[in-house]
């Protein structure tokens, strides 16, 4: 058994979901298991160098992680030859021009998602990646939740017959600021740095819409303002102009509606931050991030309307838990190990930075259905 070096080049990672996803519970858990075993008994050992602007901060994060590469320069890291990956987890309206100029070096690139601030920008770097031969892939990690794992089962097995509906719900109450902090970071409050839930979060629900239940076909959306002002990191007071809320429905392929709420203004009632309520015709569940109930026709109450009754029916224990057969890691990580085989064997790979243009493409679409208050029908997109 030999073990291989495979150079990567992180951006990005002092943010919330790049550090604690994407460097510590991805690539230096994979490091601290001796490397990702390799279909021919090969050990990949990752070697990041962090690189972002504050190079006081790199030096500060590469030290505490034990990390002995980082960097304040991204021209530099790009010239490396040594190393071969970027990766970015860095603000949305960066992305493609970063993205572009590694390709453009020849590196392979991973990166989160949104791809890109806009679709015209979206694709010129999908179609960049393919006409340079580099690989190219976009993180999707919702399809990797021990939740819709379970849901996917429950498709795959034919438990639902047809299946009619999707209800989503999604979000939580972000603090504004002034008198408790904030837990997501202020840019996402403010439209002219890319932030905005539209732009977030449909290209989250367009994968899994696509890859779970069926390819999204139109769209209607209706985005809010709810909380017009927020207090930023350093306590200062900022107009918050970015959509906080989406109120979507979509028609998918096979005659299946979706509804999903998105909302960073709304106090959770339900068991988890995130939940796809599926109805078929032979069977329904609830999927969350972890969890995953079912009830099945035979197991369906038959409640009758009369508001003059005290409802004797108990709802929730008709509910059966799909069991944990199996163990789940970090989705995270299950999609780094994924890339990286794609990367040094041509491992099998879907996620590509088309599919992220895709995501990016129905983003765009919500905020036209919200501003034109109209249906509007998701076109096949060129590749």
């Amino acid at each position: 058994m030999a073990t291989q070096r495979i150079g990567i080049i992180m951006h990005g990672v002092t943010g919330r979901m790049g550090y604690n996803q994407h460097l510590v519970r991805s690539i230096q858990a994979i490091i601290q298991d001796g490397g990702l075993l390799l279909s021919n008994g090969d050990r990949l050992l990752p070697d990041p160098i962090l690189v972002g602007r504050n190079g006081k901060k790199m030096e500060a994060l590469a030290k505490e992680q034990g990390i002995a590469r980082w960097s304040d320069s991204i021209e530099q890291c790009l010239a490396n030859t040594e190393d071969t990956l970027f990766f970015d987890a860095g603000t949305t309206q960066m992305r493609s021009d970063l993205l572009s100029r590694a390709i453009q070096a020849g590196k392979h690139v991973y990166c989160e998602k949104p791809s890109a601030d806009t679709l015209e920008n979206a694709l010129a770097v999908a179609r960049l990646a393919r006409k340079k031969g580099v690989k190219h892939g976009v993180v999707q990690d919702k399809l990797f939740l021990p939740g819709l794992l379970k849901l996917k089962s429950l498709i795959d097995s034919g438990y639902f017959g047809r299946i009619l509906s999707v209800r989503g719900e999604f979000g939580y109450w972000v603090f504004e600021g002034d008198w408790r902090k904030a837990q997501r970071p202020s840019w996402n409050y403010r439209k002219a740095d890319g932030g905005g839930i539209i732009l977030d979060m449909l290209c989250h629900w367009r994968y899994v819409m696509d890859n779970l239940f069926g390819s999204v076909q139109s769209v209607s959306c209706l985005g809010a303002r709810h909380i017009p002002e927020r207090w930023d990191e350093q306590g200062q007071r900022y107009d918050a102009d970015a959509d906080d809320a989406a109120y979507s429905t979509f028609q998918l392929a096979g005659g299946i509606v979706a509804q999903i709420n998105s909302s960073w203004c709304t106090r959770v009632k339900r068991d988890e931050l995130v939940t796809f309520h599926v109805d078929g015709t032979h069977g329904s569940a609830v999927a969350g991030l972890t969890s995953c109930v079912t009830q099945h026709r035979v197991n369906t109450p038959k409640p009758v309307w009369n508001p003059d009754v005290p409802n004797q029916i108990d709802f929730q224990a008709s509910w059966e838990n799909v069991p944990d057969v199996e163990v789940f890691g970090n989705g995270f990580r299950a999609q780094w190990e994924m890339f990286l085989r794609h990367v040094v064997e041509d491992a099998p790979w879907q996620y590509d930075l088309m599919a992220g243009a895709r995501g990016v493409q129905l983003a765009e679409l919500g905020m036209q259905s919200w501003a034109e208050r109209r249906w509007l029908d998701v076109p096949e997109l060129e590749s």
